[in-house]
């Protein structure tokens, strides 16, 4: 059996989670709410992740715009990720919810604006 110690990330409580691995069964202790227990759970099994990083802007008022994946991806391919954001470029003007990037490292999700960047003038 293999335990491992986490802190839930789904709200503001931060509770400590004991995560019990025994083969197919997982079992959590330690979260005061049901997003804990299924948090855990994810995230011994596929741990996924928001990643929030900026592109480099061309014409626009400021350098760079924020983007954030439109969902969460596997862990595992943020290195992919980081290296296409780093390789983008966009033209200004961007709006908010603008996808940056399409299908970003094979995921299914979309890098999106996070700012508004108007051209400049």
């Amino acid at each position: 059996m293999e335990t491992r110690e986490l802190t839930c990330i789904n709200c503001p409580l931060g509770c400590q989670l004991t995560v019990q691995i025994d083969g197919d069964n997982i079992s959590v202790s330690g979260n005061t709410c049901p997003r804990g227990e299924a948090y855990g759970k994810k995230e011994v099994i596929a741990p996924t992740r928001i990643v929030t990083s900026s592109v480099i802007i061309e014409g626009g008022t400021i350098e760079r715009v924020s983007v954030k994946t439109a969902s969460d991806i596997p862990k595992g391919k943020i290195m992919d990720i980081m290296k296409e954001i780093k390789a983008a470029r966009v033209k200004a003007p961007v709006h908010i919810g603008d996808v940056i990037i399409s299908n970003v490292a094979g995921t299914g999700v979309d890098i999106v604006a996070s700012k508004n960047v108007y051209e400049a003038v």
